[in-house]
């Protein structure tokens, strides 16, 4: 069975659980509605919700499918709101999505793929029923900003990866798995992007526009969600910017260390080179060669050598390429 959980709530306090082919009658006051629950829910479930509470066809496909980018239709007196859900696994972020139809006396949640459920949520607003007191849109914040706190632990465990990603890049080479890692964060943080931009919009749209069920004195809440949207982009936006920095940093500490090498290895051939080409000479088999037979000649070439050899490499080491 898919459906979690389906209460109705009098005055802010639950008062019996429902069925979802029960038809249940709500005062116009607002006092009473019904919220319901289901995760994952099959094709019959979404039909008998669609012909008890008067759902649009369009929005229950959306539904079904899974497969939306956050939004806020509106299909006469009731709004259809696609939230998206995220969580990390590993090194990627697996997303689901929420569905969330809203009448004057029903709130339905439909969700796919997502590992963290209402239960907390609905226990939360039950123990202090004074949101749910207010009515159906006071639950659909309650859910959009559940939705949106979930993205934050996502930011703070990539940012202390990527900080500490950071601080390897200064103690050593970046290896390939490393350099494949930070190119994989990157994709993510673009992909999470494309999920946050709408997602604020959401928000946005909620708080700008005159949207049925939605009371003017329940907007500075979803301005809240907005505002906590906005805080996780740019911190998405930080961590592509210290991810980029990460990779060019290595790449400029690798480029001087094999210069520093280069020139080292420039340094010790030049001096390698003078008794190079010093036995190089006297090395020709050739019969007039000068100071051939000089007493001293051995020693006075072994001295021109080391002579020669000290000052190239006292110019080196002065010049820090030794």
């Amino acid at each position: 069975m898919t459906v979690v959980a389906a209460y109705l709530y009098r005055h802010g306090k639950r008062v019996r659980a429902v069925s979802i082919d029960e038809k249940v009658d709500c005062p116009a006051d607002r006092s009473e509605f019904v919220w319901i629950g289901i995760c994952d829910p099959t094709d019959d479930e979404m039909r008998t919700l669609q012909q008890q509470y008067n759902l649009h066809p369009l929005a229950v496909e959306d539904a079904v499918k899974a497969d939306q980018l956050p939004k806020v239709d509106v299909y006469g007196n009731q709004l259809f709101v696609v939230a998206r859900t995220a969580q990390l696994e590993g090194d990627k972020i697996a997303y689901g999505e929420t569905a969330i139809f809203v009448g004057h006396s029903h709130i339905i949640s439909v969700r796919h793929g997502s590992a963290r459920s209402h239960k907390a949520l609905r226990e939360q607003l039950e123990a202090a029923p004074t949101l749910l007191i207010n009515g159906v849109d006071y639950v659909l914040h309650a859910i959009l900003d559940y939705v949106v706190d979930g993205y934050l632990p996502i930011m703070e465990s990539i940012e202390d990866e990527v900080l500490a990603m950071e601080q390897r890049t200064i103690d050593a080479f970046l290896g390939r798995d490393e350099i494949v890692r930070i190119f994989g964060l990157r994709r993510e943080m673009i992909r999470f992007q494309r999920i946050l931009g709408p997602m604020g919009e959401v928000a946005g749209k909620i708080v700008r526009l005159d949207l049925p069920c939605i009371d003017t004195e329940a907007k500075p809440y979803f301005s809240d969600v907005l505002d906590h949207v906005r805080r996780v982009q740019t911190m998405v936006e930080g961590l592509r910017e210290v991810l980029t920095s990460v990779f060019e940093f290595s790449n400029l500490l690798e480029q001087q260390r094999t210069g520093a090498i280069t020139r080292q290895l420039a340094a010790w051939a030049a001096i390698l080179a003078v008794p190079t080409a010093i036995a190089g000479i006297y090395g020709m088999n050739f019969e007039h060669m000068p100071e051939l037979k000089t007493q001293y000649g051995y020693f006075v070439v072994l001295g021109v050598i080391a002579v020669v050899c000290s000052a190239l490499y006292l110019k080196f080491k002065q010049a820090k390429w030794l």
